[in-house]
């Protein structure tokens, strides 16, 4: 297995995948293919810590991605409570602060695959939770299907006291389990909350209730398997999305830069050298920088670097129309809503289709 240091994945190439059935079940009767419902749910296992071991079951550090999906779920007993077929296969084992663009794309075509199938109900994904938020939002964006995609970790170790991730794994089984959860796009379930893909994220190092969405809210919870839709997000996802992935072996390079009291432009300067294909400001209140910076976004607009205004702050939408970095004049684009890293995604694929500002700014409206 890989160590804490390791950065490339291990990828399964061949992964085998693992059925688990209620024994008390009875053969399913057959039906025609009209009358046929799903009876398959997917676990996908990408490591992370609710993969990860300790020395003890005390012990404040451990080591993320060492045990297989299939070892994580023998700690649920109570996997036989659904009365799905439940299978489960290890895409990769990377931590997630590891996680690169390409195992995106590698991800998202192994759901895209798995739920174009008319067995499947849904798919759960195994992760770290560092990056999982991004990860939730990639998806979210790029899947083809209404069917509910669930995005769960831990923030213990399985082998630590109170482990979270049993509980956190059998709670996401029941929300795909659940009727309701069809059409609400890429889900997030920790710490029996129920979040959007779009506006979660993590906002402690080491809490149990590191997730939270600043702008909307969660979404729904779950009490030991029992559900509780809140309410519906109206950002466009999933099957109401133009972007494709389904040919793309890589996506377009997009660099953030954090601005902060008494910068001197050097990092902008050299993010700008490095020639990315998009530059995300993570700009302090309302997306802004020092004033010597509008001369560089308007060089970085000239050079066909998009520029996209976002906040440090950690709420709040980055005004369109800021007086002090008009986006028509600069060239830029209002991050809204999104957070930094989000806004990178949602950046990286825009320019997979255009270089337009004003058709990407209609993507940051729409998404």
């Amino acid at each position: 297995m890989l160590s804490h240091q390791t950065v490339q994945a291990h990828v399964y190439a061949h992964a085998t995948v693992t059925h688990f059935r209620k024994s008390s079940t009875p053969a399913f009767k057959k039906k025609t293919q009209s009358e046929a419902a799903p009876s398959s749910i997917y676990i996908v296992g990408t490591g992370g810590t609710i993969a990860g071991t300790a020395a003890s079951s005390t012990a404040a550090t451990y080591a993320p991605s060492q045990l297989s999906v299939e070892q994580v779920i023998a700690a649920i007993p109570a996997i036989t409570d659904f009365e799905e077929n439940i299978h489960a296969s290890n895409l990769f084992q990377v931590n997630s602060e590891d996680m690169t663009s390409q195992l995106w794309l590698q991800l998202a075509k192994r759901v895209n695959t798995l739920l174009a199938s008319p067995d499947v109900k849904g798919v759960v994904i195994t992760h770290g939770t560092d990056t999982l938020e991004e990860t939730a939002y990639f998806l979210d964006l790029v899947v083809k299907s209404n069917k509910p995609v669930v995005i769960v970790g831990s923030m213990r170790a399985s082998t630590s006291m109170s482990a979270d991730g049993p509980l956190n794994l059998y709670n996401a089984l029941a929300v795909i389990h659940a009727p309701e959860s069809a059409g609400r796009g890429v889900m997030v379930m920790m710490n029996d909350t129920i979040y959007d893909a779009r506006d979660v994220t993590k906002c402690n190092t080491t809490q149990l209730n590191t997730f939270n969405s600043p702008n909307s809210g969660p979404i729904g919870h779950v009490t030991y398997g029992k559900i509780k839709f809140e309410k519906r997000v109206e950002r466009k996802n999933t099957t109401e999305t133009t972007f494709d992935v389904s040919d793309l072996n890589e996506l377009p390079t997009v660099e953030i830069v954090y601005e902060y009291a008494g910068s001197t432009g050097k990092l902008l300067k050299a993010a700008i050298a490095l020639k990315p294909d998009g530059i995300v400001i993570a700009g302090s209140g309302d997306g802004n920088l020092h004033a010597r910076d509008k001369a560089l976004l308007r060089y970085a607009s000239e050079a066909g670097i998009q520029i996209a205004r976002s906040s440090r702050t950690g709420s709040g939408s980055v005004t369109e129309t800021d007086i002090d970095y008009p986006n028509t004049e600069n060239g830029t684009v209002a991050a809204d809503n999104l957070n930094p890293q989000k806004a990178r995604i949602l950046l990286m694929l825009s320019l997979t289709q255009t270089k337009q500002a004003c058709e990407i700014r209609k993507n940051f409206s729409l998404y």
